[in-house]
Formats: structure tokens, C-alpha cells, sequence
């Protein structure tokens, strides 16, 4: 299983960065390491002072697939879940200044909670999808699937060009404005429409 995430796939969060809105997906990966499941605590860790939350809608890849036909593609998944790509903004911006790979940013142990995963059968329109992520009460990112420069489907034939998507891989498919600093103590509340799928805390 590998976690393969879109970066800057939402204008508005492209800009709040200081970042140019891409022209093709831009690609990153994390290790399953960096997977944390079941609600459990996100321990801060001690090599960054700036750890931002980024809400994601997640893809889990059905079955395998390479040079996937846009067309095609939303025969590659079945289930959506919600995610958060913990970065170290701190280190993230010494590395984007020097040219360096995002790694040691994005890639860290427990960088990457997923909830349970819905039937995508569940949802009208995968193209217009409401989802939010809540810090202490108080709404932190709110997005909306219509607002993604690249679609599920776009993703998963861009991505299999260059990389064999695999039964269990996720995407996580890029976060909208709002992303900001997490401190210890800070419940994080995520939901997809109405289904409340993500709540736990920063130790």
C-alpha cells in the first residue's frame, strides 16, 4: 500500500501560500508509516515548531491499474474517506527555498490520519461534495469538491502514467484555504456532508 497526494489542488490554498496554481497535478508521497487509523491521538513531534492540518478527501484504488483512460477511471474506486496531510510548514518552507524534496515535511511517522471510507454510491455527485475540518469547535477549512482544479478521475489517469496504482493505494486529493498551526491539546473534528468521520486529539 502506498499513499501517493496531491499538492496545491485547490486555487484558493495555492494562493494563501504564496504558491503559482499549477498546470498539472503536482505529486508527492507518503509512507505507510505515515498512516494513522482509528481516531487515535497525532503526537506532536519535536523536530518542528509549525505543523499545519491540510483536510483531504481520500481515494482508496479498487483494483490495479496503469495508464488508466480518464473515461475509466472512476472504475478504479469505490470508496472516499477523509484525511489530513500533517505537514511541517517550518521545514517545508527551508527545503521549498533550497530546491529540497518535501519529505522530511509531508512524509513523517502518523503525518497522514484516514477515517473509515464511505461507498462513493453514498454521494450524488462526487463533483460537488462539502467536507470541513473543525479545530476546538471553530471551523478551520471548509472545501468543496467542485472547487478542485484536477478531479478524481483526472488524478488517477494522470498519477497511473508514471506510477501502477495497486488494490488499497490512497490518494489524498488536495486541501482547500484555512491551513494553519496545530497545538497540543487540539481536538480536530473532520466531516464529509453530515457524517462526522474524523475527531481526535494533538498530544
Amino acid at each position: 500500500m502506498k499513499i501517493i497526494a496531491i499538492g496545491r489542488n485547490y486555487a484558493e490554498h495555492a494562493k494563501e501560500l504564496n504558491n503559482p496554481v499549477p498546470g498539472v497535478p503536482v505529486i508527492f508521497m507518503k509512507p505507510d508509516t505515515a498512516l494513522l487509523k482509528d481516531n487515535k491521538p497525532f503526537y506532536h513531534p519535536d523536530f518542528s515548531e509549525d505543523i499545519h492540518h491540510e483536510i483531504e478527501i481520500v481515494i482508496k484504488i479498487s483494483k490495479e491499474g496503469k495508464h488508466v483512460s480518464e473515461k475509466f477511471a472512476a472504475n478504479y474506486f469505490d470508496e472516499i474517506a477523509l484525511g489530513i496531510d500533517f505537514t511541517a510548514r517550518d521545514i517545508q518552507s527551508r527545503h521549498k527555498e533550497k530546491g529540497l524534496p518535501w519529505e522530511l515535511a509531508k512524509a513523517f511517522d502518523n503525518s497522514a490520519p484516514v477515517s473509515r471510507f464511505l461507498p462513493k454510491a453514498q454521494f450524488a455527485d462526487l463533483h460537488n461534495i462539502n467536507f470541513k475540518l473543525d479545530v476546538n469547535g471553530q471551523t478551520r477549512q471548509s472545501g468543496n469538491t467542485s472547487n478542485m482544479l484536477f478531479s478524481f478521475d483526472y488524478i488517477i489517469a494522470f498519477v497511473s502514467r508514471y506510477i501502477t496504482l495497486k488494490k488499497g493505494d490512497l490518494i489524498f486529493t488536495g486541501t482547500p484555504q484555512g491551513v494553519t498551526k496545530v497545538n497540543v491539546g487540539d481536538r480536530l473534528e473532520g466531516y464529509l456532508e453530515d457524517h462526522k468521520m474524523l475527531d481526535f486529539y494533538v498530544k
